[in-house]
Protein backbone atom coordinates (compact mmCIF):
# COMPACT_ATOMS: atom_id res chain seq x y z
CA UNK A 1 0.00 0.00 0.00
CA UNK A 2 1.53 3.57 -0.97
CA UNK A 3 1.59 5.53 2.13
CA UNK A 4 -0.64 8.23 2.30
CA UNK A 5 0.05 11.96 1.49
CA UNK A 6 -1.40 14.96 3.25
CA UNK A 7 -3.24 18.32 1.86
CA UNK A 8 0.15 19.36 1.33
CA UNK A 9 1.26 16.53 -0.78
CA UNK A 10 4.11 15.43 1.60
CA UNK A 11 4.19 11.61 2.78
CA UNK A 12 4.52 10.91 6.26
CA UNK A 13 7.99 10.74 7.76
CA UNK A 14 10.73 8.71 5.89
CA UNK A 15 7.87 7.87 3.68
CA UNK A 16 7.77 4.38 4.98
CA UNK A 17 4.90 1.58 4.40
CA UNK A 18 1.86 1.66 7.21
CA UNK A 19 -0.05 -1.25 8.65
CA UNK A 20 -3.75 -0.68 7.79
CA UNK A 21 -4.20 -0.45 11.18
CA UNK A 22 -1.80 2.62 11.88
CA UNK A 23 -2.23 4.50 8.31
CA UNK A 24 -5.00 6.41 9.87
CA UNK A 25 -3.29 7.95 12.82
CA UNK A 26 -0.16 8.30 11.31
CA UNK A 27 -1.59 10.44 8.31
CA UNK A 28 -3.59 12.71 10.40
CA UNK A 29 -0.71 13.18 12.66
CA UNK A 30 1.44 14.19 10.05
CA UNK A 31 -1.24 16.86 8.70
CA UNK A 32 -1.21 18.27 11.85
CA UNK A 33 2.04 19.32 12.32
CA UNK A 34 2.23 20.35 8.66
CA UNK A 35 -0.73 22.58 9.45
CA UNK A 36 0.71 23.59 12.57
CA UNK A 37 4.33 24.48 10.68
CA UNK A 38 2.15 26.54 7.95
CA UNK A 39 0.79 28.27 10.59
CA UNK A 40 3.74 29.14 12.22
CA UNK A 41 5.11 30.21 9.19
CA UNK A 42 1.88 32.48 8.65
CA UNK A 43 1.92 34.28 12.13
CA UNK A 44 6.11 34.79 11.37
CA UNK A 45 4.72 36.86 7.93
CA UNK A 46 2.15 38.36 9.83
CA UNK A 47 4.28 39.55 12.36
CA UNK A 48 7.33 40.84 10.35
CA UNK A 49 7.56 44.10 9.04
CA UNK A 50 7.28 44.55 5.35
CA UNK A 51 10.52 46.35 5.02
CA UNK A 52 13.06 46.62 7.85
CA UNK A 53 15.84 48.88 7.65
CA UNK A 54 18.56 47.92 10.21
CA UNK A 55 22.00 49.93 11.38
CA UNK A 56 22.09 51.02 7.46
CA UNK A 57 25.14 52.64 6.85
CA UNK A 58 25.73 54.17 3.03
CA UNK A 59 28.61 56.85 2.81
CA UNK A 60 30.47 58.35 -0.17
CA UNK A 61 34.18 58.27 -1.45
CA UNK A 62 35.15 62.11 -2.28
CA UNK A 63 38.92 63.82 -2.69
CA UNK A 64 38.32 65.38 1.64
CA UNK A 65 37.33 61.94 2.45
CA UNK A 66 34.56 59.32 3.47
CA UNK A 67 30.90 61.29 3.59
CA UNK A 68 28.43 59.78 6.20
CA UNK A 69 25.17 60.23 4.19
CA UNK A 70 23.60 57.68 6.04
CA UNK A 71 25.28 56.66 9.41
CA UNK A 72 23.43 54.07 11.13
CA UNK A 73 19.85 54.34 10.33
CA UNK A 74 16.58 52.39 11.11
CA UNK A 75 13.06 52.01 10.19
CA UNK A 76 9.86 49.67 9.37
CA UNK A 77 7.73 49.78 7.70
CA UNK A 78 4.85 47.87 8.06
CA UNK A 79 1.94 46.80 5.21
CA UNK A 80 -0.41 49.07 4.89
CA UNK A 81 1.46 51.61 6.72
CA UNK A 82 2.38 55.26 5.92
CA UNK A 83 5.39 56.32 7.47
CA UNK A 84 6.41 60.11 6.87
CA UNK A 85 10.42 60.34 6.88
CA UNK A 86 11.95 63.95 7.56
CA UNK A 87 14.31 66.37 8.01
CA UNK A 88 16.35 69.34 6.52
CA UNK A 89 17.85 68.74 3.04
CA UNK A 90 20.85 66.60 3.37
CA UNK A 91 19.92 64.22 6.55
CA UNK A 92 19.83 61.53 4.56
CA UNK A 93 16.31 60.72 3.48
CA UNK A 94 16.87 60.44 -0.12
CA UNK A 95 20.19 58.45 0.33
CA UNK A 96 18.12 56.51 2.42
CA UNK A 97 15.37 55.77 -0.34
CA UNK A 98 17.70 55.34 -2.69
CA UNK A 99 19.89 52.44 -1.04
CA UNK A 100 16.97 50.28 -0.55
CA UNK A 101 16.13 50.69 -4.04
CA UNK A 102 20.12 50.25 -4.66
CA UNK A 103 20.33 53.13 -6.97
CA UNK A 104 23.41 54.56 -5.67
CA UNK A 105 26.41 54.96 -7.86
CA UNK A 106 29.04 52.36 -6.52
CA UNK A 107 31.30 53.86 -6.80
CA UNK A 108 31.63 56.51 -5.26
CA UNK A 109 28.87 55.39 -3.26
CA UNK A 110 29.67 52.28 -0.96
CA UNK A 111 27.24 50.35 1.55
CA UNK A 112 29.23 50.29 4.41
CA UNK A 113 26.88 47.98 6.85
CA UNK A 114 24.00 47.26 7.60
CA UNK A 115 20.78 44.87 6.12
CA UNK A 116 17.79 46.05 4.46
CA UNK A 117 15.27 43.43 5.13
CA UNK A 118 12.42 43.08 2.02
CA UNK A 119 9.40 40.31 3.68
CA UNK A 120 12.29 38.84 5.55
CA UNK A 121 14.97 38.91 2.25
CA UNK A 122 18.31 40.89 2.65
CA UNK A 123 18.50 43.46 -0.17
CA UNK A 124 21.79 44.35 0.38
CA UNK A 125 23.89 41.03 -0.99
CA UNK A 126 21.49 40.94 -4.10
CA UNK A 127 23.33 40.66 -7.84
CA UNK A 128 21.72 43.41 -9.80
CA UNK A 129 19.72 41.07 -12.00
CA UNK A 130 17.73 39.95 -8.92
CA UNK A 131 16.72 43.58 -7.52
CA UNK A 132 16.11 44.40 -11.07
CA UNK A 133 13.12 41.57 -10.33
CA UNK A 134 11.93 43.30 -7.38
CA UNK A 135 12.32 46.79 -8.11
CA UNK A 136 8.98 48.30 -9.78
CA UNK A 137 7.30 45.33 -9.36
CA UNK A 138 7.10 44.92 -5.78
CA UNK A 139 8.88 48.27 -4.72
CA UNK A 140 8.71 51.37 -6.34
CA UNK A 141 9.86 55.40 -5.86
CA UNK A 142 8.40 58.28 -7.05
CA UNK A 143 11.34 60.96 -7.70
CA UNK A 144 11.49 64.11 -6.41
CA UNK A 145 11.49 66.24 -9.89
CA UNK A 146 9.46 64.14 -12.90
CA UNK A 147 10.85 66.52 -15.55
CA UNK A 148 14.31 64.76 -14.55
CA UNK A 149 13.44 61.59 -14.00
CA UNK A 150 10.83 61.56 -16.90
CA UNK A 151 13.03 60.26 -20.52
CA UNK A 152 12.10 63.57 -22.77
CA UNK A 153 12.53 61.56 -25.80
CA UNK A 154 9.37 58.97 -25.33
CA UNK A 155 6.32 59.35 -25.08
CA UNK A 156 4.78 59.19 -21.51
CA UNK A 157 2.69 56.30 -23.07
CA UNK A 158 5.88 53.95 -23.77
CA UNK A 159 7.51 54.69 -20.17
CA UNK A 160 4.62 53.61 -18.29
CA UNK A 161 4.77 50.63 -20.46
CA UNK A 162 8.31 49.58 -19.75
CA UNK A 163 7.72 48.28 -16.63
CA UNK A 164 4.44 46.42 -17.66
CA UNK A 165 6.55 44.74 -20.78
CA UNK A 166 9.27 43.71 -17.98
CA UNK A 167 7.67 42.41 -15.32
CA UNK A 168 4.07 41.59 -16.36
CA UNK A 169 5.33 40.23 -19.82
CA UNK A 170 2.76 42.38 -21.83
CA UNK A 171 2.91 43.15 -25.34
CA UNK A 172 3.48 46.42 -27.10
CA UNK A 173 0.16 47.09 -27.15
CA UNK A 174 -1.67 45.91 -24.10
CA UNK A 175 0.64 47.63 -21.98
CA UNK A 176 -0.21 50.95 -24.17
CA UNK A 177 -3.54 49.76 -23.59
CA UNK A 178 -2.74 49.45 -19.46
CA UNK A 179 -0.79 52.49 -20.08
CA UNK A 180 -4.02 54.65 -20.74
CA UNK A 181 -6.09 52.80 -17.88
CA UNK A 182 -3.20 54.26 -15.64
CA UNK A 183 -3.31 57.87 -16.86
CA UNK A 184 -6.99 57.47 -16.27
CA UNK A 185 -6.56 56.13 -12.79
CA UNK A 186 -4.55 59.27 -11.63
CA UNK A 187 -6.95 61.61 -13.25
CA UNK A 188 -5.20 62.97 -16.55
CA UNK A 189 -8.17 63.91 -18.81
CA UNK A 190 -8.46 62.37 -22.13
CA UNK A 191 -5.69 59.80 -21.52
CA UNK A 192 -6.18 58.11 -24.94
CA UNK A 193 -5.03 60.70 -26.48
CA UNK A 194 -2.35 61.87 -23.69
CA UNK A 195 -0.71 58.21 -23.79
CA UNK A 196 0.92 59.02 -26.98
CA UNK A 197 2.30 62.88 -25.49
CA UNK A 198 5.93 63.91 -24.23
CA UNK A 199 6.92 64.91 -21.13
CA UNK A 200 7.04 68.73 -21.77
CA UNK A 201 3.53 68.41 -23.08
CA UNK A 202 2.83 68.30 -19.18
CA UNK A 203 2.06 70.66 -16.72
CA UNK A 204 4.21 70.07 -13.53
CA UNK A 205 1.23 68.64 -11.36
CA UNK A 206 0.36 65.97 -14.39
CA UNK A 207 4.02 65.30 -14.84
CA UNK A 208 4.38 64.09 -11.33
CA UNK A 209 0.79 62.08 -12.26
CA UNK A 210 2.34 60.33 -15.01
CA UNK A 211 5.53 59.18 -12.06
CA UNK A 212 2.65 58.00 -9.71
CA UNK A 213 1.49 55.99 -13.04
CA UNK A 214 4.72 54.27 -13.35
CA UNK A 215 5.57 53.89 -9.86
CA UNK A 216 1.93 51.66 -9.31
CA UNK A 217 2.22 50.27 -12.89
CA UNK A 218 2.90 46.80 -11.31
CA UNK A 219 0.95 47.38 -8.31
CA UNK A 220 3.91 47.30 -5.76
CA UNK A 221 3.76 46.25 -2.53
CA UNK A 222 5.64 49.59 -1.28
CA UNK A 223 5.65 53.01 -2.55
CA UNK A 224 8.62 54.98 -1.88
CA UNK A 225 7.45 58.97 -2.72
CA UNK A 226 10.29 60.97 -2.14
CA UNK A 227 9.45 64.28 -1.85
CA UNK A 228 6.40 63.97 -4.27
CA UNK A 229 5.32 67.51 -4.16
CA UNK A 230 8.43 69.40 -4.14
CA UNK A 231 8.39 72.98 -6.90
CA UNK A 232 4.18 72.24 -7.19
CA UNK A 233 2.06 74.91 -5.82
CA UNK A 234 0.19 74.40 -2.42
CA UNK A 235 -2.93 73.54 -4.82
CA UNK A 236 -1.60 70.89 -6.92
CA UNK A 237 0.39 69.77 -3.74
CA UNK A 238 -2.99 68.99 -2.16
CA UNK A 239 -4.15 67.08 -4.86
CA UNK A 240 -1.53 65.02 -5.24
CA UNK A 241 -1.47 63.91 -1.52
CA UNK A 242 -5.31 63.22 -1.89
CA UNK A 243 -4.69 60.67 -4.78
CA UNK A 244 -1.83 59.16 -2.67
CA UNK A 245 -4.15 58.66 -0.07
CA UNK A 246 -6.66 57.03 -2.27
CA UNK A 247 -4.79 55.18 -4.26
CA UNK A 248 -2.93 53.75 -0.86
CA UNK A 249 -6.17 53.19 0.65
CA UNK A 250 -7.85 51.17 -2.64
CA UNK A 251 -4.85 49.12 -3.37
CA UNK A 252 -3.48 48.35 -0.40
CA UNK A 253 0.04 49.37 -0.08
CA UNK A 254 2.37 50.54 2.05
CA UNK A 255 3.95 53.96 1.24
CA UNK A 256 7.44 55.51 2.51
CA UNK A 257 6.65 59.85 2.42
CA UNK A 258 9.81 61.50 2.47
CA UNK A 259 9.73 64.91 2.53
CA UNK A 260 10.75 68.14 4.64
CA UNK A 261 7.38 69.56 5.50
CA UNK A 262 5.83 68.57 8.76
CA UNK A 263 2.56 69.97 8.07
CA UNK A 264 2.21 67.00 4.82
CA UNK A 265 3.49 64.43 7.45
CA UNK A 266 0.58 65.55 10.14
CA UNK A 267 -1.98 65.23 6.84
CA UNK A 268 -1.30 61.64 5.59
CA UNK A 269 1.58 59.74 7.96
CA UNK A 270 0.41 57.44 10.78
CA UNK A 271 3.93 57.37 12.13
CA UNK A 272 6.82 59.67 11.61
CA UNK A 273 10.43 59.21 11.55
CA UNK A 274 12.86 62.23 12.04
CA UNK A 275 16.54 62.14 10.15
CA UNK A 276 19.15 64.53 11.44
CA UNK A 277 22.88 64.45 9.86
CA UNK A 278 22.48 60.90 8.39
CA UNK A 279 20.87 59.13 11.79
CA UNK A 280 17.74 58.73 13.07
CA UNK A 281 16.41 61.17 16.05
CA UNK A 282 12.84 60.14 16.60
CA UNK A 283 10.51 58.07 16.61
CA UNK A 284 6.94 57.89 17.04
CA UNK A 285 3.10 58.12 16.30
CA UNK A 286 2.06 61.23 14.38
CA UNK A 287 -0.40 62.24 17.04
CA UNK A 288 2.38 61.42 19.69
CA UNK A 289 4.53 62.71 18.12
CA UNK A 290 3.17 66.47 17.33
CA UNK A 291 1.56 66.81 20.73
CA UNK A 292 5.02 65.41 23.26
CA UNK A 293 8.17 65.52 20.68
CA UNK A 294 11.27 65.40 22.92
CA UNK A 295 13.85 65.89 20.79
CA UNK A 296 15.33 69.49 20.17
CA UNK A 297 15.26 69.25 16.80
CA UNK A 298 12.18 67.95 16.44
CA UNK A 299 10.82 70.78 18.52
CA UNK A 300 12.69 73.24 16.32
CA UNK A 301 10.94 71.85 13.28
CA UNK A 302 7.06 71.90 14.75
CA UNK A 303 7.80 75.88 15.72
CA UNK A 304 8.62 76.60 12.53
CA UNK A 305 5.45 75.67 11.43
CA UNK A 306 2.74 78.49 11.03
CA UNK A 307 -0.15 77.90 13.66
CA UNK A 308 -3.53 79.39 11.85
CA UNK A 309 -5.55 77.85 14.53
CA UNK A 310 -3.75 80.47 17.04
CA UNK A 311 -2.69 83.32 14.71
CA UNK A 312 -6.12 85.01 15.63
CA UNK A 313 -5.64 85.15 18.96
CA UNK A 314 -2.09 86.32 19.69
CA UNK A 315 0.79 86.90 17.74
CA UNK A 316 4.24 84.35 17.75
CA UNK A 317 7.11 85.01 16.08
CA UNK A 318 8.41 81.42 13.97
CA UNK A 319 11.64 80.43 15.08
CA UNK A 320 14.08 79.38 13.30
CA UNK A 321 16.85 76.67 13.83
CA UNK A 322 20.18 78.52 13.65
CA UNK A 323 23.52 77.51 11.91
CA UNK A 324 23.12 74.60 9.15
CA UNK A 325 23.52 70.71 8.52
CA UNK A 326 27.18 69.97 9.76
CA UNK A 327 29.47 68.29 7.42
CA UNK A 328 29.62 64.59 7.18
CA UNK A 329 33.08 63.73 6.03
CA UNK A 330 34.29 61.59 8.96
CA UNK A 331 31.83 62.98 11.64
CA UNK A 332 33.21 63.03 15.46
CA UNK A 333 31.64 61.23 18.09
CA UNK A 334 28.97 63.25 19.88
CA UNK A 335 25.50 64.44 18.83
CA UNK A 336 25.66 65.70 15.68
CA UNK A 337 22.79 68.59 16.85
CA UNK A 338 24.83 69.96 19.41
CA UNK A 339 26.11 72.73 17.80
CA UNK A 340 22.99 74.09 17.14
CA UNK A 341 20.88 72.61 20.36
CA UNK A 342 20.22 75.31 22.95
CA UNK A 343 20.46 72.69 25.98
CA UNK A 344 23.46 71.34 24.53
CA UNK A 345 25.72 70.19 27.37
CA UNK A 346 29.77 68.71 27.71
CA UNK A 347 28.32 65.32 27.87
CA UNK A 348 26.07 65.90 24.09
CA UNK A 349 29.66 65.67 22.61
CA UNK A 350 31.70 62.85 24.46
CA UNK A 351 29.21 60.03 22.61
CA UNK A 352 26.44 59.68 19.98
CA UNK A 353 23.20 58.74 22.03
CA UNK A 354 21.38 55.45 21.33
CA UNK A 355 17.65 55.61 20.38
CA UNK A 356 16.09 55.00 23.48
CA UNK A 357 12.08 54.26 24.48
CA UNK A 358 10.57 57.13 26.59
CA UNK A 359 6.77 55.97 25.59
CA UNK A 360 5.12 52.90 24.13
CA UNK A 361 6.35 53.30 20.10
CA UNK A 362 7.91 56.73 20.94
CA UNK A 363 12.18 56.73 20.63
CA UNK A 364 14.65 59.69 21.06
CA UNK A 365 18.04 60.06 20.32
CA UNK A 366 19.14 62.18 23.63
CA UNK A 367 20.32 61.85 26.52
CA UNK A 368 18.16 64.78 27.96
CA UNK A 369 14.92 64.91 28.91
CA UNK A 370 13.08 67.68 27.12
CA UNK A 371 9.49 68.03 27.00
CA UNK A 372 7.38 71.10 25.82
Amino acid sequence: MAPPRSAFGASPPGGRRLRPGKAGSAAAAWLAFRRATAVALLARRLLMALLEIKGLKTHFKTDDGWLHAVDGVDIAIDAGETVGVVGESGCGKSVTAKTVMKLIDMPPGKIVAGQVLWKGRDLVPLPPEEMQKIRAKEISIIFQEPMTSLNPVYSVGEQIAESLRLHEGLNRKDALDRAVELLRMVRIPTPERRVNDYPHQFSGGMRQRVMIAIALACKPQLVIADEPTTALDVTIQAQILDLLAELKSSMGMAVMLITHAMGVVAEVAQRVVVMYAGKVVEEAPVEELFAHPRHPYTQGLIRSIPRIDTAAIHKVRLEAIPGVVPQLIEPAEGCRFAARCKHARAACLQATPPLRTVAPGHKVACILDITV
